[in-house]
């Protein structure tokens, strides 16, 4: 039995990213947070989306992200058409995790040098992925930024809104012993971890964007650049249902830091990791780096986007509801005394 732990943080730190330094941040920011409030605000900082009281039983519910350095490896490989996709699905399926409905998205594009072909694909992906979510694209800003950025490259952060009803709202307060953990695939390494990919791969493993992997069975860059999954339908069709009591968004931190964050106090998880196929990405950086179980589900998604913590008896019917929905989705683990996530 692997326990929770810092596994990935020295795997980050290979990749020259601090998580226990974000850590800090977070906690340093909830002090500043808290004088600036409205007495609406539901949430504290740290959640995966905040909570504003409309009134008359409704809560907007909001999240912002980036896609962190995988807008790096969409320059090397000059394929800027999915990135956008990407961004909306960062900020999306954290408005989920309250069972909202998203509402509209909005995106920010700093760039050392404007190129006017460039920022349209960009913007292509950022609006396929609002139609994947059935959010309206309601506005951005591009920011032309000469001697920050060098030219050609660029980042990216988005912006997304949501609605819910109070009482339809799903949370970690609503998690019980027994209830059950159900996984739904991802599509891939999705959009965190990328620094240390990088380095893994590209810099260390001198693998080439171009190169065909067999075990992979298409380019490396083909791989790197798949989509982040959105779970717009079948996550709001599970809490229409009255099948999910919480989800959890499995991005950066892994599960050891993402799974906690959809259970109460006093509650941690219990994960079969054979229940599921691992793709054969992580297999790929795990032979890359000689990376531990630990090191992997402290920092990927190991197949993984989202958890839903789904009532006790009732996981058939939500793995049925999922499978008529075309998702592939299975049960994973259970909600058990303790805290944190043990991996068997």
């Amino acid at each position: 039995m692997i326990t929770s732990s810092s596994g990935g943080d020295e795997a980050y730190r290979r990749s020259g990213v601090d998580v226990g330094a974000a850590r800090r941040a977070v906690d340093l920011i909830k002090e500043v947070a808290g004088r600036a409030r409205r007495p609406e605000v539901v949430a504290e900082v740290g959640g995966f989306a905040g909570l504003f009281l409309l009134g008359d039983g409704r809560l907007l519910v909001a999240a912002t992200d980036g896609v962190g350095t995988k807008v790096e490896v969409a320059r090397l490989a000059g394929r800027l058409d999915t990135v956008g996709i990407d961004l909306v699905a960062m900020s999306v399926n954290d408005v989920l995790c309250t069972g909202a409905e998203p509402l509209f998205f909005l995106d920010y594009l700093a760039t050392g040098r404007l190129v006017p072909e460039e920022v349209a694909a960009i913007v292509e992906g950022v609006a396929e992925g609002c139609r994947r979510a059935g959010c309206a694209l309601l506005g951005g800003e591009t920011a032309e930024h000469p001697e920050t950025l060098d030219p050609g490259r660029f980042d990216l952060a988005g912006f997304c809104v949501g609605i819910v009803e109070e009482g339809a709202m799903i949370g970690p307060d609503r998690a019980r012993t027994g209830d059950g953990l159900l996984g739904l695939a991802s599509s891939g390494l999705h959009a965190n971890g990328f620094s240390l990919v990088r380095r893994l791969l590209l810099s260390d493993g001198e693998l080439a964007l171009h190169q065909h992997i067999e075990s992979l069975g298409r380019t490396l860059g083909e791989e790197l650049l798949e989509p982040t999954a959105i779970y717009v339908e079948p996550v709001l069709t599970l809490a229409r249902a009255g099948l999910v009591r919480s989800a959890a968004h499995i991005t950066g931190g892994g599960w050891y830091e993402n799974v906690p964050r959809a259970l109460p106090q006093g509650l941690g998880a219990r994960v079969d990791t054979r229940a599921w196929h691992q793709p054969p990405i992580f297999d790929l950086l795990s032979r890359q780096a000689g990376l531990e179980p630990p090191e992997l589900f402290g920092v990927f998604n190991m197949g993984i986007g989202m958890v839903a913590v789904v009532p006790q008896g009732r996981e058939d019917q939500a793995t049925e509801l999922c499978e008529e929905l075309g998702v592939r989705a299975v049960i994973v683990g259970e909600v058990v005394p303790g805290t944190g996530v043990k991996l068997g």
